[in-house]
Order: structure tokens, then sequence, then C-alpha cells
């Protein structure tokens, strides 16, 4: 059994019943709808609804009702007859439950177009560690922040990042194996030109971070020399192997005695502001990765409600924007402004919009005898008692 693919039979079918549940359904668009066929029939309906259909005023909701939607829907898929919109309206239990048969649709809508947007950042941010470019990452990734600031308007929340309430378990997402040994390298030589030109440090120390190395041991080992660079003492095999015995790297397996000197025994020479740019190029990815690759699973729980995902979607992004700025300051390009998601709340209450989006999904009319099938006259609407919205 699947409640979506049902969902989504019983809000067609209401449509079909009584073709003045549309106007509780404004905030739902056909490509919410997981089926092709419900997606051409729903736009048909809106079609037919937009052109002024004589169901909409008639008292008895006429069989062409059912018979145009066919027909405009069948201009765009391929199978669709009279007999699959019968069977549609037979699997709607209560035409007046509409606007709660969107919202499902809606949530799966949502945690849908995450998943794929997901995997298309994940994608993009693969492509970019093969290649050495960080361009592709960074464009899904504010694709994906207004995606997400989209969704919260329909859905009716507000799009601020919330950490998750539990940590997920999510596996660094390593560089592709035919860039992993380049971009090792490309650590290890910047470590020996900060280990052999101490001044060189001034050159990355504004814009890198230990957390930008991908071998934890490098990381640690550049912590080691910001720190002695930042108390101004000197630089050399000596002081920085007792600043990593002082920091409790080589007591936990941290950083071997052999890594750090096969770091103080290479080739200092190079230019440590090049190398360090490349070893923040691979950041940048192996973020965009990671972030993209915890977006996927978050998407994928279907028992997390849609506000909470997005929440926690964009949480996922801000680890990214730090990397990002920084990226952005070891080449000198100005950090562009962020994606605007959604206009900011007012300060006394949220958006007129979103609580009419939250209201309209989640408070139906009251239930009414149910409606009569195409000729017979519909159930006329009813006031709807305001409620709470949905986060």
């Amino acid at each position: 059994m699947n409640p979506l693919l049902h969902a989504e039979q019983a809000l067609i079918g209401s449509v079909l019943l009584d073709p003045g549940q549309l106007s509780h359904l404004g905030w739902l668009a056909p490509d919410h709808f997981d089926r092709p066929v419900h997606q051409a029939l729903f736009a048909a309906l809106r079609k037919l609804r937009a052109d002024g259909h004589p169901a909409l005023t008639a008292k008895v909701v006429p069989l062409s009702w059912v018979t145009d939607a066919v027909d405009e829907a069948g201009l765009h898929v391929r199978g669709l007859t009279a007999v699959y919109a019968h069977a549609l309206i037979q699997s709607c239990p209560r035409p007046a439950h509409a606007p709660v048969y969107g919202r499902m649709v809606l949530e799966g809508a949502i945690h849908r177009s995450i998943t794929q947007h997901a995997i298309r950042f994940h994608q993009a941010a693969r492509a970019d560690a093969l290649q050495g470019q960080v361009e592709g990452a960074l464009h899904y990734s504010d694709v994906l922040t207004g995606v997400l600031g989209d969704l919260a308007q329909r859905w009716g929340t507000e799009p601020r990042p919330v950490a998750p309430a539990a940590p997920l378990a999510i596996a660094s997402a390593d560089p592709p194996l035919v860039q992993a040994g380049r971009v090792a390298e490309d650590e290890r030589f910047l470590l020996a030109v900060l280990a052999e030109r101490p001044r060189a440090m001034d050159e990355v120390v504004g814009w890198l971070r230990p957390g930008d190395f991908a071998d934890p041991a490098h990381g640690q080992l550049y912590r080691c020399l910001g720190a002695l660079h930042h108390r101004g003492e000197p630089i050399d095999r000596i002081t920085l192997l007792w600043e990593a015995q002082r920091r409790g790297f080589l007591a936990d397996g941290s950083v071997s005695g052999d890594q750090l000197t096969a770091i103080c025994d290479g080739v200092g020479s190079g230019s440590a502001e090049w190398l360090g740019e490349q070893v923040m190029r691979s950041s940048v990815t192996r973020t965009a990765a990671t972030s993209a690759r915890v977006i996927r699973t978050l998407a994928e729980n279907e028992a997390l409600a849609p506000g909470h995902l997005i929440k926690h979607a964009l949480h996922a992004l801000g680890s990214l924007d730090d990397v990002r700025t920084r990226w952005q300051t070891a080449n000198d390009h100005p950090a562009p402004s962020p994606p605007t998601a959604a206009p900011a709340p007012p300060l006394n209450g949220p958006p007129p919009t979103r609580v009419h989006a939250a209201l309209a999904r989640s408070a139906p009319r009251p239930v009414s005898p149910p409606s009569a099938r195409p000729g017979s006259a519909p159930t006329p609407a009813a006031a709807r008692p305001p409620s709470r919205g949905h986060s």
C-alpha cells in the first residue's frame, strides 16, 4: 500500500466530484504530484476552472466536467480514459477533505524534490572534485537554497536553519580516488613549505583552517603550526614535535613521528598561498558532497515533517557557507549575497501568505454528507474554522 498514491487519487477524485474544492488548493501545483497522469489531470482541472467551465456555477455537476478534464489531460499524457477518472472518483472517501489530501501530496513532493536536488548537488560536487573546480557545487548550493525557500513558503514554515536533535550518522565524503593522491600531496607540500618558511603562514592563516585538510593528521599538524605562529614562537622540527606532544596528538595516534619527520624533511619550496588554495578547493567540494549526502538522508526519512526537513537541510548547507566565504577570501572575490529564500517575517507575526497556506492545508471544512456523483448536486461549501499551521 502506497499512502501517497492513495492521497493523489483521493485528491483528484474530490475535485472531479466537487469543482469548488479547487478554490482551497491554490497552493498546490501539478508538478507536486508524483504520477504523470495525476499531474496532467490536476493541470487540466485548473485550466477548466480558469476558462470558466459551466460546472463551476452549475447546481448539478455535469458529466462534461469529467469528460472535458480527461480530454484536456489526454493531450499531455497517453492512455488516460474516462474509466480511470471514474475510478479516482470512487477512491475519494470525502470530497470535503481535499485540503488534507493536498497537504499529503505536498508533503510527498517536498521530500521528493529535496531528494532529487540533493542528488544533483552531490553529482556536481563530485564532478568538480574530478575537474579541480568549485563553480558547479556552489551553483547547485544556491539552487538548493532557493528550492528550500520556495518549499518553505508553500508549506507555511519559516526558512531558517535548525540543527537536528540528534546528529546523523553520515560518512565523510572523500574525494574521488583518482584525486585523493593529488589532494594529499598538495597538503604535504603546503605543510613542508610552512615548516621551512614560517613567515609563509601569514599568506594562509587568515582563511585556511585545520578542518580544510582531507587528512586529519595534516589538519592537526597545521593546527600546531598555527599555534606556534600565533604565539610568535620559532617553528622547526623540534618545536613542531613538542607542540604535537603537548596537544596529545602523538599519544592518541592522531599524528605519528614518521609523518612529522616526512613533513619537515620534505621540499619546502613553493607558494604557500597557491598550495593553500588547492587545499581550500578540495575542502569546498568535499564539504559540498557531505552536505548533499546529509540532505539526501534527511529527505529520504519519510517520518520527518516537511517543516523540520527544510530547516535541517538549510542547517546542513551552513557548513558549506563558511567554507565558501573563506574560499572567496582566498581568491579575493567578494562573497555573493545569499539567495533570497523568502521575505522576512514582520515583527508582529508571520506573513499572511504563510498563515493562509497553513490554514488552507490543515483545516478541512466540517464533514458533510457524501457528495453525489457527477450528474447530481454537489455539497455546498461550508466555512472552515481556523486552525494552527504545521511545521
